[in-house]
């Protein structure tokens, strides 16, 4: 398999759904509408997506919704994808002077501090009902992260280049219960999630061998399963119509799964805040703000992610345009990844789609739904 364009890398990721965070779950940003609003989702979400944003969300309007949603995300930092490529096509029989630079070139750029790549999934079935003020949320759902990274040092011996690439994933499938409840004329609503969880950890080393054609998938490991509860709690404010705060805490009982070889995999609590405001009754500006900096699989590699959105709908909601931008606060290198996303509504019928690309380190992030809401 060559690994000529991250997509490629992204595409085997989803195809085993490997990969969570170790010692915290990278925050996800899951389904389209958040997505194309930069990932900002916590004090805006209120269709059944809200079981995972923030389940406070489910009471703050009163609606029935049926979803289906599916996304990915893949960054390739310091264009490793790239110098794998060359790798694989590296010809080991050309004993040149060129060739020989050729090959330390590609140890180089395998080998700079940093270089690895990240990638998430999500996937499910969310369902939100309600009996009055309490409403009620029910997702089935794929929730995965993590990443490869060089794990041997990659060495060049004459015509011979050689050197190994770690490859780790947590792959949680859960089903998921939430209720939530507004007062005050929702100025208030608070809301609770418990997760049955099921992790599959992966662990591998795959070698790498100039002029060899490097299989991911022969390397990955039987998965390593083991199950657990989470606990989500959520809240959200709103002083007037046109504001609302909104802080989620997810996994505060800290989830723990077996991990391959031995040893433990725990999801810290994770705590994210978030604001909306309409400034008219068609805009929508929010703001999501990690309060805690999140590992991931990838050694050094920490995510605490500002996002920026606007939402803009018209003729009723028949058509909603969104843009929006996060950084990661943890890389003090990152540019903001801009966003951007649309939706289409026809009576009870909705399509979203969301997406985003990181021009800097070539990461690429895309979902997408359908749903019915009455």
């Amino acid at each position: 398999m060559h690994l000529s364009t991250l997509t490629r890398v992204s595409a085997l990721a989803i195809a085993i759904l490997a990969p969570l965070s170790a010692g915290a779950v990278e925050f996800v940003s899951v389904g389209p509408r958040a997505t194309g609003m930069g990932g900002a989702g916590v004090a805006v979400t209120t269709d059944a997506l809200a079981t995972y944003w923030n389940p406070a969300g489910l009471a703050m309007t009163q609606t029935v919704d049926i979803r289906l949603q599916a996304g990915a995300q893949a960054i390739d930092r310091l264009g490793i994808a790239d110098a794998v490529r060359d790798l694989e096509d590296f010809n080991p029989n050309d004993s040149s002077q060129a060739n020989q630079a050729k090959a330390q070139d590609i140890a180089n750029r395998l080998n700079r501090p940093g270089a690895n790549t990240s990638l998430n999934g999500s996937a499910g079935l969310y369902i939100k009902g309600h009996i009055g003020e309490h409403a009620f949320g029910i997702n089935v759902s794929d929730v995965a992260t993590g990443g490869s990274f060089i794990s041997n040092p990659v060495q060049v011996n004459g015509n011979n280049i050689s050197g190994a690439m770690a490859l780790q994933g947590l792959e949680v499938r859960q089903v998921a219960l939430s209720y939530a409840y507004a007062f005050a004329d929702k100025m208030f609503s608070f809301g609770v999630t418990g997760k049955l969880m099921q992790g599959a950890a992966y662990s591998g080393n795959a070698p790498l061998q100039g002029g060899t054609e490097l299989k991911l998938t022969d390397y990955f490991g039987q998965a390593t399963i083991s199950t657990a509860l989470g606990v989500d709690i959520g809240a959200i404010y709103r002083p007037t119509s046109w504001l609302r705060f909104g802080a989620v805490a997810k996994d505060i009982n800290q989830p723990t799964f077996k991990a391959p070889g031995g040893g433990e995999l725990r999801l810290n609590p994770q705590v994210r805040a978030g604001m909306a405001i309409n400034p008219y009754s068609s805009l929508t500006l929010t703001m999501d703000v990690d309060a805690t900096s999140n590992k991931t699989l990838v050694p050094g590699v920490k995510s605490q992610l500002l996002s920026l959105g606007a939402e803009q709908t018209i003729l009723t909601e028949f058509l909603s345009f969104r843009v929006g931008a996060f950084k990661n606060m943890q890389d003090a290198t990152t540019p903001f990844t801009p966003t951007a996303g649309l939706g289409l509504r026809i009576f009870a019928f909705r399509l979203d789609l969301g997406g985003g690309y990181d021009f800097r380190e070539k990461g690429a992030l895309a979902s997408g739904s359908i749903s019915m809401t009455f």
